[in-house]
């Protein structure tokens, strides 16, 4: 790529950022399966996107009864039941 300045720039968007990670992106950096507390240890502290804001992924996951994930579906599906599957709002 050259610093030409000519070249055109791409437009994302111009809503607002949608602030915390995609839930699919936590699960696609595990290895299945997991546990509750191996997830907790690794990614606690990542705030999570739901349709009310960013939330810790630890206090999503303190809702969750389940302990044990055998698969990625599993744990993204045990998510979703708490948070919701309403799409995350732009504006």
């Amino acid at each position: 790529m050259s610093d030409d300045e000519s070249t055109p720039t791409v437009q994302l968007g111009d809503g607002r950022a949608v602030e915390g990670a995609p839930v699919a992106r936590i699960a696609a950096r595990l290895t299945w399966p997991q546990t509750k507390s191996d997830i907790l240890e690794k990614f606690g502290d990542t705030e999570i996107r739901t349709p009310d804001g960013p939330e810790l992924l630890s206090e999503i996951l303190e809702s969750v009864e389940v302990t044990y994930f055998d698969r990625r579906r599993t744990f993204v599906n045990a998510v979703f039941e708490i948070i919701g599957r309403e799409p995350v709002a732009t504006n």
